[in-house]
């Protein structure tokens, strides 16, 4: 049986993770299956994101019969224009039917080339706006530790690429080649693309103009219901006016803003106290227990049962 052929292109400042990691799943732990390759766009060597530089195997061209092509993140993924030649490597090998992969920040590579148009996709989450702004075709989920279109699958940050390593190993090799692999790398066996990446909230800036004081004034209030007309109160604008300076700042409507708080305040208080589900409901204004499920899964894709067990730190 033919090894499966994966061409990793290392493009300028690339994040050091993020390329070890598929190296280590599929070259290392898995070399009876896969042959993994190397590329930069003139073959030469290039910076590695932290000082060290890398020596490919060759250039761009070893993409060419390559089954799966997969691009790390690198620095400035969100200003840096690629060079041609790679963008047109990109593009001819989807044509081919190569599979596309990306983590991180790489997905920027294949939205440049074109490829993510009609696609929900996902980067890391301090990305997730970036990315959706210079590419409005393309729907951005930065709740996702991955993507799978079949054949463009794309991460969120760092080491979700181990989450989408390990999807691809069992899509092509099944769970128990999968399973052996993540136990070896002292790794959860399946984590689903679908379960949300655990990211900051947002900061939220000192109230020192009326949209940032009617947010300080939510945060303050979470507990009760709020409504629109008295976040405008609070900015003393009319409630049009403060709808629409309010989606001018935050690009998104005030209700969903808020209602974003609440899901964070929501996980800092699962992870911090031993509060029950009842009580953080009352605290955060989403009423009863079954209210708070049915949002808060909704949001991450898991119980807030689930998340404290896998976030408390009391």
């Amino acid at each position: 049986m033919a090894r499966h052929r994966i061409c990793l292109i290392l493009l300028n400042q690339v994040l050091p993770l993020d390329f070890a990691i598929p190296m280590h799943i599929f070259a290392r732990e898995a070399p009876e299956f896969y042959e993994v390759r190397t590329a930069t766009a003139d073959g030469k060597p290039v910076d590695v994101a932290g000082g060290l530089s890398l020596i490919p195997d060759g250039d761009i061209h070893l993409a060419r019969d390559a089954d799966t092509v997969i691009v790390p993140g690198y620095g400035g993924a969100a200003t840096e224009r690629l060079d041609p030649m790679t963008v047109g490597m990109l593009r001819a090998a989807a044509k081919r039917g190569t599979r596309m992969v990306s983590i991180c920040s790489g997905t920027f590579a294949l939205a440049q080339a074109g490829l993510l148009d009609g696609l929900t996709v996902t980067t890391h989450w301090s990305l997730c706006d970036q990315l959706a702004a210079q590419y409005p075709h393309t729907t951005v989920d930065p709740a996702l530790l991955y993507a799978d279109n079949g054949s463009v699958l794309t991460s969120g940050g760092v080491t979700a690429g181990v989450d989408l390593s390990l999807h691809i190993l069992r899509k092509d090799l099944g769970a128990s080649i999968a399973n052996r692999v993540a136990r070896r790398i002292v790794m959860a066996p399946h984590r689903d693309g679908q379960q949300a990446q655990f990211f900051e909230a947002p900061p939220i800036p000192p109230a020192d103009d009326a949209v940032a004081a009617a947010q300080q004034w939510m945060l303050a209030s979470l507990g009760q219901p709020i409504t629109v007309a008295q976040m405008a109160a609070k900015a003393h604008m009319s409630a049009r006016t403060f709808h629409r300076r309010f989606v001018e700042r935050t690009s998104m409507t005030p209700l969903v803003w808020l209602h974003q708080q609440r899901i964070g305040r929501t996980k800092e208080l699962l992870e911090a106290t031993d509060l029950t589900v009842d009580e953080i409901a009352r605290q955060v204004g989403l009423g009863t227990p079954p209210n708070l499920r049915s949002h808060f899964r909704r949001a991450t894709s898991i119980t807030p049962t689930r998340h404290r067990q896998l976030f408390a730190h009391h």
